[in-house]
């Protein structure tokens, strides 16, 4: 029988032992080195960001394990904005100002191989918990702030680390916001809730490609979008440039005071952080004035130049159609801003005004009146042609309060959908040709009448101070108010009729008007008459003024 390998060579034994020894005193002299070489890791770090952006960089934490190649963890890196780059000086107030970057987390690998000449390879850096807060456009330095004293140094860095050069193949960003100051610190910031942001080709002296998911403000929705952003622009960040396509799904445009309906959207946006032109279109199937309820289909095709910092746009224009309606708008919405108790006192933003300049060409009638109807069904059928302002200021009350409107408008081939109205409409122009018989006998025939006139609408009534009327032999010069809130009318004017008095009563009665037909006779009219019109537009009362 053979003895043991381990008796007949007994080295083996000690050499395994002296192996293993040196193995786990490899392992504990790497875990010094590590630990050793983390503040070195952290000030390079630091010294590369300080570099980068000319700010001052915080980083309170580095670590750093060789399991499985090297693995890195950071947490509260805070980037603050320049101190100063190229003569210009973005410095807020001593113990006011806010980071730049404020992150509370980040992870990344790399494998342990290094050639010198080479950048390290960074195969994805994690980061958690990211704010970034955009400042507003930077303002020229006084003299005071140029003396003021600047960031303190970071810590000296190791021999040979300023030749280190880093590659990053990927950032995934997870639980982010991004805030947008103002110029005005009266008007809020504007804040977006980004799920994730997933960035490849990372590289800040060029364009990085990026995919993210995010919140909007105002309406609420969800945002996916992709594009390329940088080259990261040091002395303005909200001036470095953004382009890309985006989608934004399940707006709820119950966010705005007065309105409502789920809004979709898909376009192009290119600019910068702070400034951007967006190309795109909207679908609201089912689009209403929350106060009336009825529901309109809205679809939009539209260009703007948006203000990133507080959500102010200017329409450039809107091509929109509303049901079957179509019309074009350009203008603006804005924000608002009043004194909190008072003048003098310090400015609130209030809410948003909008003010558009509205032109009507191939319209319905119905579609307006459907929106500003709690049934869903129109008073009256039509096309519309119509050029308006339109002015929606900030407020608590109901839109169709608030609202303010001036302009004109022109209606052709016109019928009321109400059959008693109709017929009252029938009966007029049958006798104002003088066929008062037909006029007895007739159900509901196809009149069509014409109106145009100019208006204007403030405090939920609509104001008529010219209204011309027409219908087959009669015209009607009107003036007066509509209310929108109930459809009250109260109108006053002069009945033109193409007939006579008594062709218009008729029968034995009209044989007796005949001697006074020559006193309402004017102007080549066969009579002119004084009308009003009252009551509501379901039950309307007409009459004579002798």
């Amino acid at each position: 029988m053979r003895e043991p390998i381990q008796r007949r060579h007994p080295w083996i034994k000690w050499l395994a032992g002296a192996l293993l020894l040196f193995m786990i005193l490899l392992g504990i002299g790497i875990a010094i080195a590590v630990h050793h070489a983390e503040p070195f890791l952290r000030a390079l770090i630091v010294d590369r960001l300080t570099e980068r952006f000319h700010a001052h960089v915080e980083l309170d934490s580095f670590h750093v394990s060789l399991a499985h190649g090297l693995r890195a963890e950071g947490k509260g890196l805070r980037i603050w904005p320049p101190a100063q780059v190229e003569g210009l000086e973005v410095t807020p107030p001593r113990g006011t100002a806010e980071p730049l970057i404020d992150l509370r987390e980040f992870h990344f690998r790399a494998p342990l191989r290094y050639a010198p000449g080479t950048p390290i390879h960074i195969w994805t850096v994690t980061l958690d918990g990211l704010k970034v807060t955009i400042p507003a456009r930077p303002h020229r330095a006084s003299a005071s702030e140029r003396s003021a004293p600047g960031p303190e140094p970071a810590l000296p860095l190791p021999k040979g680390a300023e030749r280190l050069r880093f590659r990053i193949d990927r950032v995934l960003c997870r639980d982010a916001q991004i805030i947008l100051k103002n110029t005005n610190p009266a008007k809020q910031p504007l804040e977006f809730d980004i799920q994730t942001i997933d960035v490849a080709h990372m590289n800040s002296a060029g364009k990085m490609a990026f995919q993210a998911v995010l919140t909007n403000p105002r309406p609420k929705g969800l945002i996916t979008t992709k594009g390329n952003f940088g080259p990261w622009v040091v002395d303005d960040p909200g001036n470095t440039p953004l382009d890309g396509d985006y989608g934004f799904d399940h707006a709820d445009l119950g966010t705005f005071k007065g309105i409502a309906g789920i809004l979709s959207s898909t376009g192009r946006y290119q600019g910068t952080l702070r400034d951007l032109t967006v190309d795109g279109q909207t679908h609201t199937p089912a689009f209403s004035l929350t106060h009336f309820g009825a529901t309109v289909p809205l679809d939009t095709t539209f260009h703007a130049r948006v203000d990133s910092t507080n959500g102010d746009t200017w329409l450039q224009p809107v091509r929109a159609t509303l049901g079957s309606t179509r019309f074009t708008a350009s203008g603006k919405i804005v924000q608002m801003l009043a004194p909190i108790n008072g003048k003098g006192s310090p400015m609130h933003t209030i809410g948003h005004q909008i003010a558009l300049q509205v032109d009507v060409q191939q319209g319905q009638i119905a579609d307006f009146l459907r929106l500003a109807g709690k049934s869903g069904q129109a008073m009256m059928s039509g096309a519309l042609h119509m050029k308006t302002t339109f002015d929606l200021p900030p407020g608590s009350e109901p839109i169709h309060e608030r609202m303010r409107m001036k302009g004109n408008f022109a209606l052709d081939d016109a019928l009321f959908t109400d059959s008693k109205l109709q017929n009252r409409i029938a009966d007029l122009s049958l006798r104002g040709q003088g066929k008062p018989q037909q006029a007895k006998t007739a159900a509901v025939t196809d009149v069509r009448s014409s109106m145009e006139g100019d208006f204007s609408m403030a405090g939920g009534a609509i104001d008529f101070p010219s209204l011309h009327y027409m219908v087959p032999g009669a015209e009607i010069l009107l003036n007066g108010v509509y209310g929108l809130d109930g459809g009250t009318l109260a109108f006053r004017g002069t009945a033109r009729l193409d007939a006579p008095v008594s062709k218009i009563v008729g029968g034995w009665k009209g044989w007796l008007l005949k001697p006074v037909d020559p006193l309402f006779r004017k102007k080549g009219a066969g009579t002119v008459v004084h009308v009003h019109v009252a009551g509501t537009r379901r039950e309307p009362q007409f009459g004579i003024d002798f």
